[in-house]
């Protein structure tokens, strides 16, 4: 569902770059131009998930506007066009999320992230760990204007609780000076356990020790902050910080993903893979490893063109989700997939796979003005404590014996046909 964004601006051009912003975003936007536009609109209306505001408009010079939509709990950004410190004090005095001078067309990018941000920082939790009530609670009120999931903690100890109690939780957010376990072995104890690709780390000190940055920083922290801080520097140090992890992890996605499918690649089912057939075997659990392929895939291409091939690829990994999602799947390359699964017996796992592909016989798909039928074959390897490279090896053996006897067949390996 489309978040509401109240964008106040009195300038047609800057509107419309603000408004195709957010429309790019999946925002509804409503516009005003004046602040009795605002007050009119937030009469009948005060349900907005957000607002861009413009410091000056034509009848409400000085920042009304500001106060007028902050007054109904909207949270707000403000764009200006003034640059002077008696104008960004009076902005930074009231709790919007931020403020964006009108330099250049870099605060419309920044923009851009901000209305982002807003939108997914609900999936990021964020830990605050300070024993001074009032400092924990500043930073936990600069959160929550961003809309971060927000945990505290009073001391280290209780940190590493909450950590391992929240697997949401992106960054932690420690102060150097507290007692039992201080900010910087608090640091450390995290680092034992969690990556940089995995959690962020800012320190915070108000200590006028220049050291303690470097401290913080050689014993895992990501960034620090020295008290008091400005709520921008806050700011740019959080977002910075939590696109740096969002990058890392679009990293990792794409290295272990197939690009057409978005199934898993080799490389992630082979990791994957391992770690999962030893468990099913520690817990004695029946499982099954098996390799699937289209048949006469080559046809397929040469009949309906290789757009139409690539859209029975994407269907075929839609069906393995529907049909084998509680297992693990993966596109191998071409027209070959693997799939392991865990079940009740050996005969509960042969009639899942030949359940799914009598599934696939039947349906015919529609690609643009044409109707496809394929079907697949399978070949199985039930459980084994063989190596996962022999498994594969066995069930990719059945899958030749299941082609030679004619396609459209489970096979399974070591069972004569």
């Amino acid at each position: 569902m489309s978040k509401k964004l109240l964008v106040v601006e009195d300038s047609r051009p800057i509107a419309r770059v603000i408004k195709q912003i957010a429309l790019a975003l999946n925002y509804e936007v409503t516009l005003a131009t004046t602040l009795a536009e605002v007050e009119t609109i937030l009469q009948g209306d005060s349900e907005f998930f957000a607002a861009t505001i413009d410091y000056a408009l034509p009848d409400a010079n000085n920042g009304e506007a500001i106060t007028c939509v902050l007054s109904h709990g909207i949270p707000s950004i403000v764009m200006t066009g003034k640059m002077d410190e008696d104008t960004r004090q009076k902005i930074l005095a009231q709790p919007v999320i931020d403020y964006i001078p009108k330099e250049n067309s870099q605060a419309f990018l920044y923009l851009k992230r901000i209305l982002h941000w807003q939108l997914t920082n609900s999936k990021n939790g964020v830990l605050v760990v300070d024993d001074s009530s009032s400092a924990r609670n500043h930073v936990v009120e600069l959160l929550k204007r961003r809309n971060f999931k927000v945990y505290i903690a009073d001391q280290g100890v209780k940190a590493l609780e909450v950590l391992a109690q929240h697997n949401d939780i992106k960054m932690v957010i420690t102060d150097l000076e507290m007692p039992t376990m201080d900010g910087i072995e608090l640091t450390n104890e995290i680092r034992k356990i969690y990556s940089r690709d995995q959690l962020a780390i800012i320190g915070i000190s108000g200590a006028s020790n220049g050291m303690h940055s470097a401290r913080f920083i050689k014993n895992g922290a990501d960034d620090f902050l020295r008290k008091p801080f400005c709520p921008e520097e806050f700011y740019c140090r959080i977002t910075q910080n939590i696109e740096n992890l969002n990058n890392i992890e679009q990293i990792q996605k794409a290295a272990n993903t197939d690009y057409l499918t978005e199934l898993p690649n080799r490389r992630a089912f082979f990791r994957n893979a391992e770690i999962q057939i030893a468990e099913y075997i520690k817990q004695q659990t029946p499982y099954c490893l098996a390799m699937l392929d289209i048949d006469l895939f080559k046809k397929v291409n040469d009949n309906f063109g290789h757009d139409a091939g690539d859209h029975v690829l994407k269907v075929l990994a839609l069906y393995m989700r529907k049909h084998l999602g509680t297992g693990l799947l993966a596109r191998l390359g071409g027209e070959e997939f693997v799939v392991l699964i865990a079940g009740v017996d050996d005969d509960q796992l042969y009639n899942k796979l030949d359940d799914f592909r009598r599934e696939i016989a039947v349906s015919q798909l529609n690609y643009e003005d044409k109707h496809i039928t394929f079907t697949i074959s399978l070949g199985i390897n039930l459980s084994s404590k063989d190596s996962m490279a022999k498994q594969l090896n066995d069930a990719d053996g059945a899958l030749y014996i299941a082609k030679e006897n004619g396609r459209n067949q489970v096979s399974i390996y070591g069972v004569e046909e």
